[in-house]
């Protein structure tokens, strides 16, 4: 179909002028918080030397084969990932919609009817292509696709985060599971030493050497003791349906728990500087990600300010036949429309406001993101410090609190000392046990802590 002359001599200078206004569209600058970032971790002057790299597996640096294979299945089957997967789909999609937008539009219509009035009947029939395509000068389209495409990356590394944040959470609570075994078996062992001595106290008593207010002592040591099992055994059963929770299982599932606490290994992991963690952390790129969806969306909202310019044509046949189309007539339209919005009680001056205030919202929520990662890591540098000196300052406590029990009931049999000095040692060797599992655990604790605080091995798709 040829385009007539007068359609050509009219709007051909018209389309021109507006392709080479093209270049006005409107951007918006990404607006950043200005931060001074320390350039040495401060607790890591009294951290043990590092040994370990931050990768993508650090799991396996405990030296947990058991560890290894519930991480693997957490990031198959946890809810929590799957839907933050689906989020990242929805994402996908809401960019390829918004995308469309910047395609012309095409339509098809089709029609055929009868008509009878006084008696006199007409027929018609009709087939019609539309076209029509919005001019985006601006930049307005183009702005609200990199908002899109920004919200999107800002999903793919929400999803990042999510599996951090799972595989950090199964670390744990696995830990915690095999610490509260252990806890356990030690509520259970100082049961046994508890029993024992009464056996001795009772000896001790129908012999005559001993009074009723000592076996009676002996037997509230054994009550306590047989009382502090039971939370501990709810505890271990509470911890283990919330893992089987982290990873889609039924609550009531079980768990081997054949490994050992003390079987585990605490890694030493190297922090690196504070300044690599802006690109180490999935969760400060997604922060990042909004702010430039931010800019975006600024920068749309100042161009739905200007005039909106449309483009349309049209093609069709028609008939005066019922349902055909012999002996056709051919039309043909092309036309161009300005629209500039000249009242509207200031909505769009007032979105122009309102995404500016969500610029600066998400600046200062991205300000606040990284101060508290660089808390968290200073923190778990701090934590796992203190936790080995701990750990081995309890060790020694424990070798004498063995060491007192030993001497306290030699001495009991031998009549040299009374029952207070055998109970005071049963306590002593019960905390100094119960403190020791407690603190491995928080050791334990606190490298994982670290691993996610440094992001987990994790590194910007696009960083060099």
């Amino acid at each position: 179909m040829v385009t007539p002359p007068f359609l050509r001599t009219r709007l051909l200078p018209a389309v021109l002028l507006l392709a080479l206004s093209a270049g006005c569209a409107l951007t918006e600058p990404v607006v950043r918080p200005d931060l001074d970032l320390p350039a040495q971790w401060a607790e890591a002057a009294g951290a043990p030397a590092a040994t370990a790299p931050v990768h993508d597996t650090w799991w396996r640096d405990f030296g947990s084969a058991r560890l290894d294979a519930l991480v693997a299945e957490a990031l198959a089957t946890a809810p929590d990932l799957r839907i933050q997967a689906e989020r990242v789909v929805q994402a996908e999609l809401a960019l390829r919609q918004t995308g469309a937008s910047l395609f012309p539009a095409l339509d098809l219509s089709a029609g055929s009817g009868a008509r009878n009035v006084d008696r006199n009947e007409t027929n018609s029939t009709s087939l019609n292509l539309g076209a029509s395509y919005e001019l985006d000068l601006w930049g307005r389209i183009a702005a609200g696709v990199d908002a899109s495409r920004a919200s999107l990356a800002a999903s793919r590394f929400d999803h990042d985060a999510a599996r951090l944040s799972i595989s950090a959470s199964v670390a744990i609570a696995w830990f915690q599971i095999l610490a509260l075994h252990e806890r356990v078996d030690i509520a259970r062992q100082n049961l046994a030493i508890a029993e024992r001595v009464l056996r001795v106290v009772q000896a001790r008593y129908d012999n005559g050497a001993a009074s009723a207010l000592e076996l009676s002592q002996q037997r509230s040591t054994v009550l306590n003791q047989r009382k502090a099992i039971e939370p501990l055994e709810v505890q271990l059963r509470q911890t283990r349906s919330a893992l089987a929770l982290l990873l889609g299982r039924n609550p009531q599932a079980a768990f081997a728990d054949d490994e050992r606490l003390a079987a585990l290994q605490v890694p030493s992991v190297a922090a690196g500087l504070p300044s690599a963690l802006l690109l180490r952390r999935p969760d400060l790129a997604a922060s990042e990600a909004r702010l430039a969806a931010a800019a975006a969306n600024v920068a749309a909202a100042r161009a739905a300010l200007l005039p909106a310019i449309g483009l349309s044509a049209g093609a069709g046949v028609g008939s005066a036949a019922l349902l055909s189309l012999a002996d056709t007539t051919r039309t043909l339209s092309i036309s161009a429309s300005l629209v500039q919005t000249i009242f509207d009680g200031g909505r769009l001056r007032a979105d122009v406001d309102i995404q500016r205030s969500r610029q600066r919202e998400l600046v200062e929520t991205h300000r606040s993101a990284i101060l508290v990662a660089l808390k968290e890591v200073e923190d778990a540098l701090a934590d796992g410090t203190r936790d080995a000196n701990q750990e081995a300052a309890q060790r020694e406590i424990l070798a004498e609190a063995q060491r007192s029990l030993r001497l306290a009931e030699l001495r009991y049999r031998e009549g040299a000392d009374s029952l207070l000095g055998v109970l005071d040692a049963q306590r002593a060797l019960f905390s100094a046990q119960d403190q020791l599992a407690q603190l491995r655990l928080a050791r334990l604790t606190a490298a994982v802590n670290l691993y996610k605080a440094l992001g987990g091995g994790w590194a910007r798709p696009d960083a060099s």
